[in-house]
């Protein structure tokens, strides 16, 4: 089995680059980001005070998650409910971070995220896969764009969050903040395809040694 990292910013274009490549490779395509999107949904739902930390962690370590892989994606249900239809909703969007930023909700969705790790091969994608949730996988990628790029993808997908904001909240937290891990590759997707992007990777991989059959 193998994890390949894919780490980047906000409409970098990593996670259509993790689908991609997840389908090419036959292996799980996890979006880590949908964890945390749902259980800033969670948090929501429940009317939490969003500054209580302590209120927050402890409500999010009590939730019963349960993760599911249904035709090479992974399904959350927490307490029994389904969040999917929530995860880009605007107060979700506004939020996600600052639920994102504790650390005890990291430690938590970060346990679940190594334990998809251990059922099969996988490609997950986020922002601190390469650097805290398998710092040990020899296969870690930085997928980055310039802000504008960036700006005017989230504008075409319909989101109206600031990506100055997201980055500067995801790259200044304490807990596992957004950085470059020393060892990944990265990729400028600025001006290049989905296919040149997940070209570029599965040269990278077949030089690492990593079998890949496509």
């Amino acid at each position: 089995m193998f994890v390949i990292a894919i780490d980047g910013p906000a409409a970098s274009g990593k996670s259509s680059v993790s689908r991609l490549l997840a389908r090419k490779l036959g292996c799980l395509d996890v979006n880590s980001g949908s964890f945390y999107r749902a259980a800033t949904w969670a948090v929501l739902d429940a009317a939490l005070p969003l500054t209580d930390e302590s209120a927050i962690s402890s409500f999010i370590a009590a939730m019963d998650i349960q993760c599911t892989l249904q035709e090479g994606h992974t399904v959350l249900l927490l307490n029994g409910r389904d969040p999917d239809a929530h995860l880009r909703d605007a107060a979700v969007n506004k939020n996600v971070s600052r639920i994102s930023s504790y650390p005890d909700v990291r430690r938590v969705l970060t346990n679940l995220l190594r334990s998809l790790g251990q059922r099969d091969s996988l490609v997950m994608e986020g922002r601190d896969i390469g650097s805290v949730v398998f710092p040990e996988t020899p296969y870690k990628f930085y997928i980055d764009a310039s802000e504008e790029v960036r700006a005017a993808r989230r504008y075409a997908q319909g989101e109206t969050d600031s990506i100055a904001r997201r980055d500067a909240q995801d790259s200044s937290r304490k807990a596992a903040p957004l950085i470059i891990s020393e060892d990944a590759h990265v990729i400028d997707s600025s001006h290049l395809t989905l296919e040149g992007v997940v070209s570029e990777i599965i040269g990278r991989l077949k030089m690492k040694g990593l079998n890949v059959t496509l």
